[in-house]
């Protein structure tokens, strides 16, 4: 039998997936790797990319709004493999970034306001 405490969501802030909401525009792995972003919240992103994301691994994600650019390093918190093709392959990863991204920084939900 399995425990389940609270809800089971450990986010802290909303995640935004749709580019009216959020405004990104591109992402790239640096140095300069495409990648497709699923959603973000101020404490990281879910990126689908063809570059290897090794857990605990830091990166930087490069973003891209229309009128401004972000450099943001981050942990790789897990990654699985998503497409396997001929010529390449896909991965799905979790990024936690190192600092909240300000862009929604306000949303976040404090701590003490979380179902324990």
């Amino acid at each position: 039998m399995e425990a389940v405490v609270g809800d089971g969501d450990r986010r802290d802030a909303k995640r935004h997936a749709d580019v009216d909401d959020h405004g990104i525009l591109s992402v790239h792995v640096r140095p300069g790797n495409r990648a497709m972003l699923i959603n973000i919240s101020a404490g990281g992103a879910l990126i689908e990319t063809e570059q290897r994301l090794l857990p605990g691994a830091s990166v930087d994600l490069l973003l891209e709004r229309s009128k401004y650019r972000a450099s943001v390093r981050g942990r790789v918190l897990r990654c699985s493999v998503i497409r396997v093709c001929a010529a390449s392959m896909g991965y799905r990863g979790a990024v936690g970034f190192d600092r909240p991204l300000p862009w929604f920084e306000h949303e976040r939900v404090s701590a003490t306001h979380q179902v324990l």
